[in-house]
Parts: C-alpha cells; structure tokens; sequence
C-alpha cells in the first residue's frame, strides 16, 4: 500500500513539473512570438507612411536614382529614389558571397575529409574567432589597409563597392565554412565507404557524391552568408563612402541600405519627411530578411525531400 502511494506521489509530482516546464515553454515562445509581431508591424507601419501621409509613389523610391529627402525636384515632388543604396547593397553581398563561396568550400572539405582531428579543430579555432570580431575592427582594417590598396592600385579615394566587398568576404566566410561543415559532416559515412569500394578515387567522392548530397546545405550557408552581408552597417559604413549616388564602378564611392539608415538616422527627427524616408529603406531591409529566411525554409524543405527519396530508393 504504501509503495502504491509513492508511486502516485511520484507520478503527481513529475506531472506537475512537466505542467511548469510546458507552461515556461509556451511563455517563453509566445513572448518571442509578441516580439517578432511587434517589430515586424512596428517597421511595417514607420515604413508605409511615406507612401500612403506623403502620397510618395513606390515606383519613384524604388526605380529613381536621387536621394535627397530635404528637397523637392522641378515637379515639387520629394527626391527619395532608393535605387543607388539597393543596387549598391545587393552588389556587395553578391560578389562577397561569390568571393568567399569556394573559400568557405574548400576549408569546409579540408577539415572534413583530410584533415586529422587536430587540425580540424585548429580550423575551428580560427574559426571561432574569426566570428567572434567585433564589426567595428573589420571596418577599421578595412579602413586602415584595404581602402589604402585599393586607392594605391586603382586610384581614386579607394572607398566603394570593392572595399565593401573585400571587408564582407572576411566577415561572411566563417558563416558560411561552418554551416558548410556541418553539412558534409551530415552526409552518412557509409556512403563515402561504398564510392571508395567501388573503385572511386578520393576526389571523385568528394566531387560526384558527397559536395551533391550536402548541396542543399551548402546553398543554406550561402544564403545566410548573402543575409549577413546585406544586413551589416558598421564595418561597410567604415569602407564604403556613404554617398547616395548610382555607383559607376566597383572603386566609386556609394552607399547601402544600413548605411545610409545609420548615417541618417540620427540627424533627422521622429515624423519628419526624412525620417519617414528612412524607416521605408529599413522596411526594404526587413522584407529582404524575410525573403532570406524563406529561401532557406525552401532549399531546406528541398533537401529534406530528395535525401527522402534517395533513402526509399
């Protein structure tokens, strides 16, 4: 009778921590849900002002090319063409993607497939304090030794989309080498030990086999990479010129969406014109973080659906 008792008493008490740890859960994520809801509606709502209290057409900020919200043009209408800071930030996270993309590749294979458990996690040091750089210090080397190479190689102030670039790609590749790792490390051992059975050379496993099946991660790294780069704003503002101007190459001074908002956001007051214009570049900001994390859920989804496939077959 009385072991019959402790077990109820056992059973009661560990219902009534899972109740608390269920109860902590759902609260903790419906105080990150408000929080995500909020700061979506709160940019959404700064963002459409613009358009719908100042009557400013959307084709006009997104396909014009001048940028000065204090003045109106020879139609009386407000210069907030946003087309130079788009242009600007999507060609320094492209190009920094692709600069870094085989890079981050090639690490990724070394310390997955030849490299001894030493010096992987020599890699994975470096790593890890690659990430672990504050922003500020990247756009400061940038500033001190990248701007002053590009200026002494190609002329010109050295400030622009090729500075950026070279900053980004430092900053990026440790993102997208370590999701990269954790993608071929996921690819199952036995598939790289059938290929070698089969007469395969080593290379030839790495290539036809193991960088397909880990494709989908790796174009899941890539795009938190490209995501990364698009949002950061210091160490870009450091290095990029921060003039609202269409850039003509890639060594001419510009300006990206974080910049100009960092740049611009202090100097203007709270319901102005100015300000307005500027919570629409962050609106812009927050639809392409959207539009990132849904091309990973894509990819993803894609990935977990051949791997399916292939396991069935």
């Amino acid at each position: 009778m009385n072991n019959i008792k402790k077990e109820l008493n056992m059973a009661s008490k560990e219902t009534r921590q899972d109740s608390i740890g269920r109860f902590i859960s759902y609260f903790c994520i419906t105080i990150i849900g408000v929080l995500v809801i909020s700061i979506i509606y709160f940019i959404t709502s700064r963002g459409l002002t613009m358009f719908f209290a100042n009557h400013v057409k959307l084709s006009d900020f997104l396909l014009k090319t001048t940028w000065n919200p204090g003045t109106l043009d020879s139609h009386g209408k407000p210069e907030v063409g946003a087309l130079p800071m788009i242009v600007t930030s999507f060609s320094v996270t492209i190009l920094s993607a692709i600069l870094a993309t085989p890079f981050a590749i090639a690490v990724a294979l070394f310390m997955t497939e030849y490299a001894d458990k030493r010096g992987a996690k020599l890699l994975q040091s470096v790593i890890e304090l690659l990430v672990g750089i504050p922003s500020v210090i990247y756009g400061y080397i940038g500033l001190s030794v990248v701007v002053p190479m590009i200026r002494h190689i190609y002329g010109g102030t050295g400030f622009g989309i090729l500075a950026g670039t070279i900053v980004l790609f430092v900053m990026i590749l440790p993102t997208i080498t370590s999701l990269t790792v954790d993608s071929l490390r996921a690819v199952p051992q036995h598939y790289r030990q059938v290929s070698l059975s089969l007469g395969a050379t080593k290379w030839q496993t790495i290539y036809k086999l193991i960088l397909r099946v880990g494709t989908p991660g790796i174009l899941t790294a890539i795009i938190f990479g490209m995501a990364r780069a698009f949002g950061e704003a210091l160490a870009v503002q450091m290095v990029i010129g921060n003039a609202a101007i269409m850039p003509k190459n890639l060594v001419s001074v510009a300006s990206t969406l974080t910049s100009q908002l960092t740049t611009g956001i202090g100097n203007t007051v709270l319901g102005t014109f100015a300000n307005n214009a500027l919570w629409s570049l962050a609106l812009v900001l927050l639809i392409m973080s959207l539009l990132f994390n849904t091309l990973v859920r894509i990819v993803g989804n894609k990935g977990a659906v051949k791997n399916e496939r292939k396991n069935k077959q």
